[in-house]
């Protein structure tokens, strides 16, 4: 996926479109999970973060060194974690025959990350 690059404040989620169970233990098909305004998936890719101007930048002399004049401030979402968003924010896409969704960080209502003990506790499980 290292051809797909997002800009600025974009993050690119595959969409968590399986059927769920319920509390009461009744199975909602994907389709009425569509209609819900709150929806979970796995953060894939995140862009570079928000534009701001660079505050070390300067037209000052030439044998200075060269400073950009933006700076990007980073993202708190990260690939691998999962994210819970307005769907109503998103775009979807297909890229390399597979469906994903682009919104932008604004639209995370909350973010839950995998610790390292939660990936080595599936590990334990394969073993």
């Amino acid at each position: 996926m290292a051809e797909l690059i997002l800009v600025a404040d974009r993050v690119l989620i595959e969409p968590d479109d399986g059927e769920r169970l319920t509390a009461s233990g009744l199975v909602l098909p994907a389709s009425i999970a569509e209609k819900e305004k709150v929806r979970a998936g796995r953060v894939v890719k995140v862009g570079p973060g928000y534009l701001m101007p660079n505050p070390e930048y300067s037209e000052g002399e030439s044998w200075q060194q060269s400073r950009a004049a933006v700076r990007y401030l980073p993202l708190q979402a990260e690939p691998g974690d999962i994210a819970f968003f307005m769907f109503k924010e998103s775009i979807e896409i297909e890229y390399e025959e597979r469906k994903y969704l682009i919104l932008p960080h604004s639209a995370i209502l909350a973010l839950v990350r995998p610790t390292p003990d939660d990936i080595l506790g599936d590990l334990d499980g394969l073993l």
